[in-house]
C-alpha cells in the first residue's frame, strides 16, 4: 500500500502490529490504517454486522446515540432534514429524530441499500460509528460534502486513536471490521481540507460544519 486512503500521500510509516494484523499510520494526515491484505469480503464482513443486536426499543441503546444526538438536536432549526448514513439493521436515530419532530432518511449499504435517498441533500447528517469501517476514507467523506447543504452539519462518531502505547491496549482495534482510526489531528487535517469548522463535542463525538 503505497498511499494514505485519505490524504493520497505516500507517507505511511509502520505503527503497530499484533498477532492478527498490521497497522500503518500516514505523516501527514495521521490516519491510522489497516493494509489492504487484511481486509474481510463482503461476507465474512456482513456475518459480523449481523452479530449485532441494535434496537430502537433499547434503553441502553439509545443512551449512546444520545451522546450524539442530544448535542446535534439542540442546533437544528424546525424542519430540518437529516440523513443517518451506515444506520444498521435497528435503524434508532431516525427514530428518535421522528419522536422530535425530524425527518431522517436512513441509508446503509447491507441494510438499507436505498440509493435513492443519496440523490438529495440534507441539513445534518449522522455517521455514527461507521467511519472506522470504510475503507475508502476520501471516497466517504466526499460523498458526505455533496450530500451536506451549505451550512449542514455532519456528526461522527467514533472512539479516537491515541499514540502507539495506548494503542495496543485499545479494545476498539480489536474489531476484524475496524480497518480506518480517526485522531483529532485526523479531523482537524478534515476540516482544512474540505473547509469545514471542526468542533469536539465529546471523547467520540465531532461535528463538521460545512461553510
Amino acid at each position: 500500500m503505497n498511499a494514505c486512503p485519505l490524504c493520497g500521500r505516500a507517507s505511511l510509516l509502520s505503527f503497530y502490529q499484533d498477532r492478527c494484523r498490521s497497522y500503518l499510520r500516514c505523516d501527514n494526515c495521521h490516519l491510522v490504517l489497516v493494509p489492504p491484505e487484511f481486509l474481510l469480503s463482503v461476507e465474512a464482513e456482513k456475518a459480523v454486522y449481523d452479530q449485532h443486536q441494535n434496537d430502537p426499543a433499547d434503553e441502553n441503546y439509545r443512551r449512546f446515540l444520545s451522546r450524539v444526538f442530544d448535542p446535534l438536536i439542540s442546533q437544528l432549526p424546525k424542519g430540518a432534514r437529516g440523513l443517518d448514513y451506515g444506520c444498521g439493521p435497528g435503524p434508532t436515530i431516525s427514530v428518535m429524530a421522528r419522536e422530535s419532530g425530524l425527518s431522517v432518511s436512513n441509508y446503509d449499504l447491507y441494510y438499507q441499500n436505498t440509493p435513492e435517498v443519496l440523490e438529495h441533500s440534507y441539513d445534518f447528517i449522522t455517521i455514527t460509528e461507521v467511519i472506522e469501517h470504510v475503507a475508502d476514507a476520501k471516497g466517504l467523506l466526499v460523498l458526505l460534502n455533496d450530500l451536506l447543504r451549505p451550512g449542514g452539519i455532519l456528526a461522527v462518531m467514533t472512539s479516537r486513536v491515541g499514540d502507539e502505547d495506548t494503542f495496543g491496549q485499545w479494545h476498539y482495534k480489536n474489531d476484524p471490521t475496524h480497518i480506518r482510526f480517526y485522531s483529532i489531528e485526523t479531523f482537524e487535517w478534515i476540516a482544512r481540507y474540505f473547509d469545514w469548522q471542526l468542533e469536539v463535542v465529546d471523547k467520540d463525538v465531532v461535528f463538521f460544519y460545512k461553510k
